[in-house]
Order: structure tokens, then sequence, then C-alpha cells
């Protein structure tokens, strides 16, 4: 069984020889992705902006509606008004589903609340709305997803070799390796939404799925069902562990948190991402011993 300190010590080492490379690679996945939720995107993405509603009035203040009256009746009080009491069930279940899955993926929310837009009869501003969550589907699925992969590819290259390029993250995206890597990422965010309605199933599935995007970033070409199967059979027995690994990293998010992202850019998320990166070796090691005694 891996030990949790041991994966940390060799994640240490590996950021110490390649320092400010490592910096670097995980600001810019930050910054194009959100994948490191204490920095960048997540301290733009405050507690405030996860919840639909406040998309919904920040949608209506960027557009330029300035009637205090105008964004009363917009307000989620004026929407249950108009809905008959079957609907109102219906729009406070699915809105508390929404608000815990998946809370980087925004564009779940810009959905949400172009549904609100037409709830009221604002058709014009629903359309926009589903165009702006459209595009930011679009970016997700072709580029912010690829790139996660990528930078997969890189923290794995960087373990074996300190000379590593950086330039590694774009093989992703060569087209023989793309779209499937794509179209898989955008399958474990969609079934992870999904399970998500159930709240438990959820957070069992995230641990589930969690080695895709580094058993993509090491075999591009690999078949959906093969990838959710390796990564299933990855994490089988080691979710729980996983699930602590991750809470050992709680102070450290908290500090971070207290400098604004600062202490995540700069060291947190280095450690944080190499950590994972040993995990995954560790986890892909014991499944090929297992194989091999069978």
């Amino acid at each position: 069984m891996w030990e949790r300190k041991e994966l940390k010590n060799k994640a240490k080492k590996v950021v110490y020889k390649n320092y400010w490379t490592i910096v670097v690679v995980c600001f810019l996945i930050a910054l194009l992705t959100g994948e490191f939720g204490t920095s960048i995107l997540g301290v733009w993405q405050s507690e405030d902006s996860m919840d639909p509603n406040y998309i919904f009035h920040h949608e209506i203040d960027k557009i330029g509606i300035q009637d205090e009256e105008i964004k009363t009746f917009f307000s989620e009080e004026k929407i249950k008004d108009v809905l008959n009491e079957t609907q109102i069930k219906v729009f406070e279940t699915v809105e508390d589903n929404l608000n815990s899955a998946l809370k980087s993926q925004k564009y779940i929310f810009k959905i949400w609340d172009a549904i609100t837009f037409f709830y009221v009869q604002q058709t014009k501003l629903g359309i926009l709305l589903c165009i702006g969550a459209v595009i930011a589907v679009a970016f997700t699925v072709l580029v912010a997803d690829p790139l996660i992969v990528g930078g997969k590819k890189y923290f794995l290259a960087v373990r074996k070799d300190s000379n590593a390029r950086v330039g590694i993250i774009k093989e992703i995206f060569q087209k023989d390796y793309w779209f499937n890597i794509a179209i898989i990422m955008f399958l474990r965010n969609i079934y992870t939404a999904l399970w998500y309605l159930t709240i438990v199933g959820g957070i069992i599935k995230t641990y589930e799925y969690r080695m895709i995007p580094y058993i993509l970033a090491e075999n591009p070409t690999i078949k959906r069902k093969e990838a959710f199967e390796l990564s299933k059979q990855m994490m089988k027995g080691n979710k729980w562990e996983t699930f602590i690994l991750d809470l050992s990293f709680f102070g450290w998010n908290f500090l971070s948190v207290l400098t604004f992202g600062i202490l995540s850019i700069l060291y947190v998320n280095p450690y944080n991402a190499t950590t994972m990166a040993e995990l995954f070796v560790v986890l892909k090691t014991q499944v090929i011993a297992e194989k091999d005694e069978k």
C-alpha cells in the first residue's frame, strides 16, 4: 500500500529540481482551465460566484440594466412567484444539485441562468446566455480539458527527466489525439455531473474517474471504455486514501486563501500537481503487478 508521506517527499524533490518551470506550467493551466481551485480562477470564482443567482444578476449588470425595480423582478423570489408549486419544487431541486456539481464548470450555471430568463419570458436575454454557455462549453471541451491532460503529461515527464520540455503539452493537440481526448474528458465531466444529482454518487465517481486525465496523457488514443475501466481499476480500494491525501493539503489551501492565491501559485499548486502524478505512477504499478499475478 502506498504512503502519503512517501508520495509527497518524491513530489517535493521534483518541485525543487524544476521549480520555476513547474510554477509557470501550473500558472498557465490554472489561468486557462481553472484546474487549481485556490488560485487564479479560484480567486475569481468566489463562493458567491458559484451560485447561479450570482451569474444571473451579474449578467443583468453587464448588459446595463440599472433600474432596481427590474432587478427586483428578476430576483429568485419573483421568479418563484410565476411558478406553480410543482415547478417551484423542481426549480429548487435542480438549483441545489447544480450548485453542488462541478463548480469549476461555470457554463452549467450559465445554462441554468438562460432557463431562468426563459421562465420569466425574457427570450432575448435567455438566447444571449445560451450563446455564452455554448462558447464556454466549446472552450472547455476543445481547449481547457485537453490542456489539463497536457499538464498531466508534463508532470509525468518531468518526474523522470528534469529537462522535460514545456512544449510537450502541445503534443496533446495533435490531430490523432485531440478529438479522442476532448470526447473522453467531456464524457467524464457529463457522467460526473449526472452522478452528482445523487450527491454521494457524484463524490464516489469523481474519485473513480480521477486517473482518466493521466491515462489519456500516457495513451491519448485509448478507447473510452478502456480509459474508464482502467481508472476504475486503479482507484479500486484507493478512493478513501486518495480523499485523505486531498485533505492533507487543506492547511496549505487555507494559507493560500489568506495570501489571495499567491501561495498557491508559488508552491501549493506545483506541490499538489507533482504529488498526484506520483500517485498515478504508484497506482498504475499496482494494477500492472496485479495483472502479472493473475
